[in-house]
């Protein structure tokens, strides 16, 4: 039979109490018996002693025998005084000729060398249990007599029941307060956990919706936060997913539309003039290359993202590597009649991989140029500040207002999206470039005003040789 979490706690708790209760109760018995009853076992030495120096102190046995009776009389212990050796061991504290004995061969050996015997047993003609102390009376080194003081065991034990009865109340309360707390504790800690298994199997089915209330803030309390930290996070990569998912099923439809489009016209005979005809293929081949761009990144930004993918690590001079990029776009850029000014600070070397780097440098000048009016320039800044190196493109193009500027690294996000399809853009770019400066530990902030033009600025970690 399998037992649940909740079962468990309260076979547990019930097990404690039972040995709580056990121990409690054996607790308190033995503390009786350790001090009332021994206290009574002093009692009764004592009263034998003092009654040991009266009998050497009295005048007459007759004296002795009455503080005898006195004492058997005002105590709550029965008193016995003997002058017969031969009777302590034959029938103490019965009458003469009652072959019963209480008092042992070994213990009448004890009184014979002067030495008090105190015992507790079973009264062999009552048959209850006496608490009993025997004195021997010493003359001139023998043997003369005995005193024998005894009380029945019940007469001790009387005194102990209404605290019997308070006790056993008592610990009936604890039991009761145990379980109800128990009770609480464990709806405590199992409802969270309840609350867990149900909404992760609703997870299970794709429903990331469902958060678990926080009532406390102990260990459970923690973990049903960082659970439901943990539903948000899983809750935000299935919206990011849904939306990646529309996203390029956006990207890939217009371009499919348009390559099934002109191709059907191509292959019905709508126009059969070559100018025609070339400009059809000429759309198809600008939009196939547009697809093969917009999947490669896609690639791209997917390895990126993969924590695990490796960077290479080399030594970089950073503005050569800055130079030789803007090199390969000198021809675009004169194409649009623009202008692009470098500012490189040569003797800044960094630590990265080469390949990457450039895409950065690529991406971002590619931007640029994109987004930059003709005749317009291009500044291309690269300088030291602290233990960074800090690279800023600043284009002059048509700027991002602040509503857009936080969204424009988000995947297939497009300022404008009309001008962006048509110049090829798939809206990667930027999302690459932030994977790719912090696997570097780096950081890219985009500063931008409508109609101030747009700038970038990647910050690096400089070489430490």
């Amino acid at each position: 039979m399998k037992f649940g979490l909740k079962q468990k706690i309260w076979i547990t708790i019930t097990i404690v109490a039972v040995i709580a209760v056990v121990f409690g109760t054996g607790l308190t018995y033995f503390l009786y018996e350790k001090f009332y009853v021994e206290k009574q076992k002093d009692m009764l030495v004592l009263q034998g002693n003092e009654l040991k120096k009266f009998y050497h102190l009295a005048k007459s046995k007759v004296e002795f025998e009455q503080r005898i009776q006195w004492t058997d009389a005002s105590s709550d212990a029965s008193v016995i005084f003997t002058e017969d050796p031969m009777l302590l061991s034959a029938g103490i504290p019965y009458d003469e000729g009652d072959e019963t004995n209480l008092i042992t061969f070994e213990e009448r050996q004890r009184l014979i060398k002067g030495k008090e015997v105190v015992f507790i047993r079973e009264h062999p003609r009552f048959h209850q249990d006496i608490l009993a102390v025997t004195v021997p009376l010493m003359e001139q080194g023998q043997l003369a007599g005995a005193v024998f003081l005894y009380m029945p065991l019940a007469d001790i034990v009387e005194p102990f029941q209404p605290i019997r009865l308070v006790l056993l109340l008592t610990l009936a309360l604890l039991v009761a307060m145990v379980l109800v707390a128990g009770l609480k504790t464990t709806n405590r800690l199992i409802q969270p956990l309840k609350e867990m298994e149900t909404i992760s199997n609703k997870m299970s089915n794709g429903d990331f919706s469902q958060r678990i209330k926080v009532h406390q803030s102990d260990e459970v309390g923690n973990l049903a936060v960082s659970f439901n930290v943990l539903a948000a996070s899983l809750e935000a990569v299935e919206q990011k997913r849904r939306e990646f998912l529309q996203n390029v099923s956006h990207e890939l439809r217009t371009p499919l539309s348009y390559m099934r489009g002109y191709t059907e016209a191509i292959l019905d005979g709508v126009t059969s003039k070559p100018e025609t005809v070339k400009k059809y293929v000429g759309i198809l081949h600008r939009e196939t290359e547009r697809m093969q761009r917009l999947v490669h990144d896609l690639l791209d930004l997917a390895q990126l993202e993969d924590d695990s993918y490796p960077m290479r690590q080399e030594v970089l001079p950073f503005a050569q590597l800055i130079s030789d990029v803007v090199e390969r776009f000198k021809l675009l850029a004169r194409q649009k009649q623009m202008e692009l000014v470098q500012e490189l600070d040569d003797d800044i070397i960094v630590n990265g991989d080469g390949d990457r780097l450039e895409q950065v440098v690529s991406n971002l000048m590619d931007n640029a140029i994109r987004y930059t009016p003709e005749g317009k320039s291009i500044r291309i800044l690269l300088s030291q500040e602290g233990v960074d190196a800090k690279l800023m493109i600043v284009d002059a193009g048509p700027g991002i207002s602040q509503a857009n500027l936080p969204k424009v690294i988000e995947r297939f996000y497009r300022v404008d999206h009309a001008r962006s399809r048509k110049e090829g853009g798939t809206g990667l770019g930027l999302a690459i470039v932030q994977q790719i400066v912090r696997k570097h530990q780096g950081q890219v902030q985009i500063d931008s005003e409508e109609g101030m033009g747009t700038t970038v600025t990647v910050t690096l970690p400089l070489f430490q040789g």
